[in-house]
């Protein structure tokens, strides 16, 4: 075997060699060394990182949600092209990833539930697109009402019947597809 120009620990059996390569992840992360004693807690550095972003993340569900309102606009004006539907899907798909970031978590489920609308519905042209319009309208009045006490609770109260009302639209229309059946029946995977 050649040797590296890079250390690695190298250990020869009869059979076989183990080689431990150099772990450079230290230097990508951080270019400091560390002092005598000092733990590097990348947790904790995330945290951090996150806690001196939180400021903007109001501004950032903001721009998403006037996002996921242009996909619904291009979409009620124009129909359910593939492009309009991919952008909707992808503008609630972000949405419901972002939520618990955020600071928005009970946007998730309604997020959510308007891409399995989008996901799970056969022909996109058969979408109801007021059933698109109350998905938006939810949440954005979820965004807007966060800092009320009860926020939370209505949000569950809407997106319960959301939720409903999607699930009897996907079951109808998916009524010949078992298969695509049985997701619809299954619990929601978005946490509550």
């Amino acid at each position: 075997m050649a040797p590296s120009k890079h250390s690695a620990a190298v250990t020869t059996y009869g059979d076989h060699e183990v080689i431990v390569p150099e772990n450079k992840l230290r230097k990508a992360v951080s270019n400091k060394p560390l002092q005598p004693g000092e733990v590097d807690d990348p947790i904790a550095r995330a945290e951090k990182a996150l806690s001196d972003l939180s400021g903007e993340f109001a501004s950032w569900m903001d721009a998403e949600c006037e996002r996921l309102d242009k996909a619904r606009q291009l979409v009620s004006v124009a129909g359910f092209t593939s492009t309009n539907k991919e952008e909707l899907f992808h503008a609630a798909h972000d949405i419901k990833g972002e939520a618990a970031t955020f600071g928005f978590p009970a946007m998730a489920s309604v997020a959510n539930s308007l891409c399995r609308l989008i996901e799970h519905t056969p022909d996109s042209n058969r979408i109801p697109i007021t059933l698109v319009d109350q998905h938006v309208a939810a949440m954005r009045a979820i965004y807007r009402e966060y800092d009320r006490s009860d926020a939370v609770a209505l949000a569950n109260q809407l997106t319960k019947r959301l939720r409903e009302v999607t699930d009897e639209f996907l079951m109808h229309e998916n009524r010949g597809r078992p298969d695509v059946l049985e997701q619809i029946k299954g619990p929601s995977i978005v946490p509550e």
